[in-house]
């Protein structure tokens, strides 16, 4: 049997086929196990003889989602790696597939070497993550020092103030300034911060990018 055994979670049959096909001439690794959904596999992986090692999961999948499926990955698999390999690559997607439980995370651009390279450094007990992917996670876990001298220390209470559900004429009456003040700051902050709702200006906030 070969070291390295692996299953494929996709529903697009041509990424299916290239990477079966690519990986199964390899000499140390093999594909089990291929399903289009988490569903499917969930129920056909109880017919393996073996366990896979290392479970390449798509995100936008047929029924469930695959980041909706990976606690139920690892509650049947505990010790399968996951790998996701995917078209997401937005913040959001990137840490709630890292926070359900998989190990790396790698764009759907990747090259079919760079993805054999993931799966080795997988198997061998480390983790990979796209170039690109590596970067967003960086700048998530970098000072925020730097981002918060965007804004001017009036334009931070007057963000302040959104966020705690004041209206703009309030805020006005808590800064001893006119309504048109206000409104005027409001669209230099939008401007500054490249957005275009309140609901972006709170949830940057709440998610300390300014």
């Amino acid at each position: 049997m070969k070291d390295i055994r692996l299953a494929i979670i996709e529903d697009d049959a041509l990424v299916q086929e290239s990477l079966c096909s690519f990986f199964e001439v390899l000499n140390h690794t093999e594909c089990l196990l291929v399903a289009s959904s988490i569903e499917t596999f969930l129920k056909d992986f109880k017919d393996l003889k073996v366990p896979p090692d290392i479970i390449l999961l798509d995100i936008n999948l047929l029924g469930m989602s695959g980041i909706e499926g990976i606690p139920l990955l690892k509650n049947e698999l505990p010790k399968t790696d996951i790998i996701m390999l995917t078209t997401f690559d937005d913040s959001d997607s990137i840490f709630n597939a890292l926070c359900a439980g998989a190990c790396s995370y790698l764009s759907k651009k990747t090259s079919l070497k760079k993805i054999q390279e993931a799966v080795e450094i997988v198997f061998d007990g480390g983790s990979y993550m796209s170039p690109s992917i590596a970067r967003k996670i960086a700048n998530h876990f970098a000072p925020k020092s730097v981002k918060n001298q965007i804004l001017t220390p009036r334009q931070q209470e007057i963000v302040a103030g959104i966020v705690d559900g004041k209206s703009y004429k309030m805020i006005a009456e808590d800064l001893f300034v006119s309504l048109d003040t206000v409104r005027s700051h409001i669209k230099n902050i939008y401007k500054t911060l490249e957005i275009n709702s309140k609901a972006e200006l709170i949830k940057k906030s709440y998610n300390n990018e300014i």
